[in-house]
């Protein structure tokens, strides 16, 4: 999503108001947990006050992510608010302050913004709503059992089962 400086210059303090569709779908190369992504849409608007150019959009998609628990594809909404201010002046560079981005020729790509915001935006895990998926998935397996925080029957591994032994005899020793 590119916005010509001149046509923003021209536009002065009026906002110029944008929306379409981005492909983003690049964001699946990376190393990350995204699956798959459609175009997302942006919308917002673009006001220039000075040298500051600042973009006000919001990002809405879907995205593919794998489930925490069974690894399935899961299908997740997001809806991203954001605001990223770029400066012209031939005066300001990147060091100078990391919320302002500086302005290199007459095209504004918004694009690697937008993948930022979309990044941010992807959850730590997600779950499976289907309850066929849940029902199906796997709770134990050779060497290994799921269990709930909830659910504990106060079972002892056997690999521990000696060590239980001894913690019976000292609470035998201390009740006498």
């Amino acid at each position: 999503m590119k916005f010509s400086v001149q046509k923003l210059i021209i536009a002065g303090s009026e906002p110029l108001d944008f929306e379409d569709y981005v492909d983003v779908s690049e964001l699946v190369d990376m190393n990350n947990d995204i699956r798959k992504i459609d175009p997302v849409l942006v919308k917002g608007s673009a006001t220039m006050q000075g040298n500051q150019i600042t973009f006000n959009f919001s990002i809405e998609g879907t995205m593919i992510l794998p489930c925490a628990r069974t690894l399935v594809d899961v299908n997740y909404s997001f809806h991203v608010d954001a605001m990223e201010i770029f400066s012209t002046s031939s005066h300001y560079t990147e060091e100078d302050e990391s919320e302002i981005h500086p302005v290199d020729g007459e095209m504004l790509d918004l694009t690697p913004y937008i993948k930022e915001n979309v990044l941010l935006e992807v959850p730590f895990r997600v779950f499976s709503e289907d309850k066929e998926v849940q029902e199906n998935a796997l709770t134990e397996g050779e060497g290994w059992e799921l269990t709930s925080g909830n659910n504990t029957d106060n079972k002892i591994d056997p690999r521990l089962q000696k060590l239980q032994s001894l913690l019976e005899d000292n609470d035998e020793e201390e009740n006498r």
